[in-house]
């Protein structure tokens, strides 16, 4: 059987990582898997770009950005089933086709005559234009009037409506079967226009073995941080990040109290560590931009918490690496964060948009070790029991069989 992703990246991204992370548990499994991307990273016979037609599809860009349409400049989607690897693929897998690469007008086309699995990543496949819509819910309706224009992926001009029945017209003459990640974004696809296709649930695996819980005191040593300390961990990219949370977490962390301040240390993965220090009163210890799997185990096992103060998300990568290495997490009850961050059995939830709950959540679990040390062991055995990338592997192989059958 073989299979042909289409996605952003291979590894460029949370939606790349993700399915390149399927792709090598299909691999593992015996499946011929194959990755067809907008930007490569890695060298692979098993991985190729879409053609693109760069200098055509750049004049479009001036017309269809100006009117408000993301995406549709990109005639070169047209062309993919000429490729290699559609050709001989057995089911297609669609992940995040909005980063600049894909015409969405072109799924009719490529799923005429194959099957194709959309793996859902965020809310971008069902509104007229927002990869998540926040208390938003006019993609039930078919958008327009969007408060939210400037969102990720922005728009110049409020055509929202036109392109939400552009989708709906899209999806109506295509051959899809939808997966989602998180309990929530099920219940979310069920109210929209998606809800023509059959829908699993089927979350993202990770590799337990990679990722799994490795001598607190070693790590700390390894990377020079007193054993004596508390060390809180964080994805530094949301210091820029609305969506991430960045003013969300420095409240927070201004809110701690200055004795716990004081015995504290704060380890950032990612480009934008550098000025928290000053901001909050914590020493910081950045490691930068972090890709090797090991280096980020050990970031975690060092860790007492990893704090993530999203705004909205899906089933977010790193709270599921955090989750493997048995590292308590404090998080906002929101979207499928829900799903991974489970109060009192591997973290705390606080209260949308509360700085000052997310402060106590952070205070609770480091002042009380024996629950921290229950909620690591509760960590692990949840992500053995739920998140491996063989189970992951396994789900999908079976839903690609029956699609063929």
């Amino acid at each position: 059987m073989n299979i042909l992703h289409i996605n952003q990246s291979d590894i460029s991204g949370g939606a790349a990582i993700a399915g390149y992370r399927l792709h090598q548990g299909l691999l593992a499994q015996g499946i011929d898997s194959r990755l067809l991307v907008g930007r490569v990273e890695t060298s692979s016979d098993r991985i190729a770009s879409v053609p693109r037609k760069y200098r055509t599809e750049k004049q479009l860009l001036r017309i269809t950005s100006r009117l408000g349409f993301n995406y549709l400049n990109h005639i070169s989607s047209f062309d993919i089933p000429k490729h290699s690897f559609y050709k001989n693929a057995d089911v297609l897998n669609f992940h995040n086709l909005h980063t600049g690469y894909f015409n969405y007008l072109a799924i009719p086309l490529l799923t005429e005559n194959k099957p194709a699995v959309f793996t859902l990543h965020d809310m971008w496949s069902f509104t007229g234009h927002c990869a998540y819509s926040y208390d938003c819910d006019r993609w039930k309706i078919g958008c327009g009037k969007c408060p939210y224009p400037n969102t990720y992926p922005t728009i110049a001009t409020d055509n929202t409506h036109l392109e939400w029945k552009l989708k709906n017209w899209v999806y109506s003459r295509s051959n899809l079967t939808i997966v989602t990640l998180s309990h929530w974004h099920t219940q979310q696809v069920q109210q929209s226009m998606l809800n023509r296709f059959p829908v699993h649930h089927i979350p993202n695996g990770i590799d337990t073995e990679a990722y799994q819980p490795l001598d607190t005191q070693q790590c700390r040593s390894l990377l020079g941080i007193p054993t004596s300390k508390k060390v809180l961990m964080f994805g530094a990219e949301s210091l820029k990040d609305s969506r991430k949370g960045g003013d969300l977490l420095l409240k927070a962390l201004q809110n701690l109290p200055a004795s716990l301040k004081a015995e504290t240390v704060l380890l950032t993965i990612g480009n934008a560590g550098e000025a928290i220090s000053e901001a909050v009163g914590i020493a910081t210890l950045n490691l930068g931009y972090v890709s090797s799997d090991r280096l980020k185990s050990i970031a975690y096992s060092a860790a007492d918490l990893f704090i993530f103060p999203t705004r909205a998300d899906n089933l977010p990568l790193v709270l599921q690496e955090s989750m493997a290495c048995g590292t308590p997490m404090v998080s906002f009850k929101i979207g499928g964060v829900c799903d991974l961050v489970r109060p009192h059995i591997t973290g705390y939830l606080a209260t949308p948009e509360d700085a000052d709950d997310f402060c106590c959540g952070i205070v609770k679990l480091l002042e009380d070790e024996s629950l921290r040390d229950r909620i690591r062991q509760n960590c692990r055995a949840i992500a053995l029991e739920e998140y491996t990338l063989e189970l992951q592997a396994k789900r999908y192989i079976q839903l690609y069989h029956h699609l063929q059958n």
